[in-house]
């Protein structure tokens, strides 16, 4: 919202607000602030790619079942009430844990990691957003970082969360992959690097374009040519 306002204010202070894009609704008179219209599009496809990426992960999750590594800590298992005598023995019963079970579930799902998934991609959404839309002078130095900047700090919440034992690095690893992804497909394939609709006027120049004749060349007559008519001319 913050970018598309500044970008807004820009094109009225450059006076190109008429070649900004517009969307009809009814007849010639009624429109759509780009303002209002940009900011809906993008709003509405990160929301779309943070609801496409929780679903990737969720299904993810339940299919592997990996165990977090600080799952014991939340199972507090009763070691004496189920007679472990075998190393090998899988255990299956429902009062093997005696912790908290909504806690016990979610150490259940690990792989991929939800946190790492949707902290990348909303940085990668945002560091492509920046990079595409700001284009004013000066930028040169901002934009790389504040690109690295979020990076980092989605970097750092997949650190923080094998630091704190609650993910394996595969895990973060499996939900930076997922997230980076989706950002990229939604960016690139849907919103196409975040550009608007070309102004009336460059489509109506590029359809001049194609409906320009063939530049005619004139053309030119050989010596060889010329030397057999005068040749006729004067038999003749």
């Amino acid at each position: 919202i913050v970018g598309e306002t500044a970008v807004f204010c820009l094109q009225l202070a450059t006076k190109d607000f008429e070649n900004q894009e517009k969307t009809i609704l009814t007849g010639d008179c009624c429109y759509i602030n780009p303002l209002v219209r940009r900011t809906i599009r993008f709003l509405g496809i990160y929301a779309f790619g943070l609801f496409a990426t929780d679903i990737f992960v969720n299904a993810g999750q339940v299919v592997t079942g990996n165990l977090a590594p600080h799952f014991l800590a939340l199972c507090k298992p009763n070691y004496t009430a189920l007679g472990c005598k075998q190393y090998t023995q899988f255990i299956s019963s429902v009062h093997a844990c005696t912790g908290n079970p909504d806690l016990i579930m979610k150490a259940r799902k690990t792989f991929p990691s939800k946190e790492a998934a949707l902290s990348i991609y909303a940085a990668m959404y945002l560091a492509m957003y920046i990079t595409n839309t700001v284009k004013a002078r000066g930028t040169r130095l901002a934009k790389p970082v504040l690109c690295l900047g979020l990076m980092c700090l989605a970097f750092l919440t997949g650190i923080n969360r094998v630091a704190e034992y609650r993910n394996h690095w595969s895990d973060v690893i499996a939900g930076f992959v997922i997230g980076i992804s989706i950002a990229v497909f939604l960016v690139v394939c849907v919103v196409n690097n975040f550009r608007g609709r070309q102004p009336e006027h460059e489509h109506s120049h590029l359809d001049n374009l194609t409906q320009m004749p063939m530049i005619s060349i004139p053309r030119v007559e050989s010596p060889l040519e010329k030397n057999h008519i005068t040749a006729f001319a004067e038999v003749t």
